[in-house]
């Protein structure tokens, strides 16, 4: 899996930027979903945490559509060590995962790689990836996801 540097990243976050200038009515979902108008802080020690059945803990940060049209989700995971949080699986909305702690086996459009703390996954609109646990250490990671919210038939 190819890294990205930070121009990379630059041009990446701008694509988003041109995601906005779809019409909130052209998302299917994501309409009963609160517009996120005004600045807040979310302190970590106040995000609920969820525990699922493999020892994962999802924290909710936020989601809903931004004043300039762009639909958002953002959540904090923490994975146990050799779990996935999902079988490999495709979306319509985009992603980028910022990698606090441990190590990932990401697999995305054909492309393996291993990507560590400080590290940042992209996955692209539509493209099936997976992610992988392969440290000893629970794995920590925020994902934020932007763009259109409905599943891919």
């Amino acid at each position: 899996m190819k890294t990205i540097n930070r121009r990379e990243l630059g041009v990446a976050l701008s694509a988003f930027a041109v995601l906005g200038n779809m019409t909130v009515e052209a998302q299917t979902a994501g309409a009963d979903e609160p517009v996120l108008s005004h600045s807040k802080i979310f302190p970590f020690a106040e995000l609920a945490a969820k525990t699922g059945a493999n020892g994962m803990v999802t924290r909710q940060v936020m989601r809903g559509t931004l004043a300039t049209g762009e639909y958002v989700e953002v959540h904090e995971t923490i994975l146990q060590p050799g779990q996935m949080p999902h079988p490999p699986h495709r979306h319509t909305h985009s992603e980028f995962l910022l990698i606090r702690e441990g190590r990932l086996e990401v697999a995305s459009d054909g492309q393996h790689g291993i990507v560590e703390a400080g590290g940042v996954i992209f996955t692209a609109s539509a493209v099936l990836h997976s992610l992988k646990n392969i440290g000893e250490v629970p794995a920590s990671y925020f994902v934020v996801g932007v763009g259109i919210q409905k599943p891919i038939v």
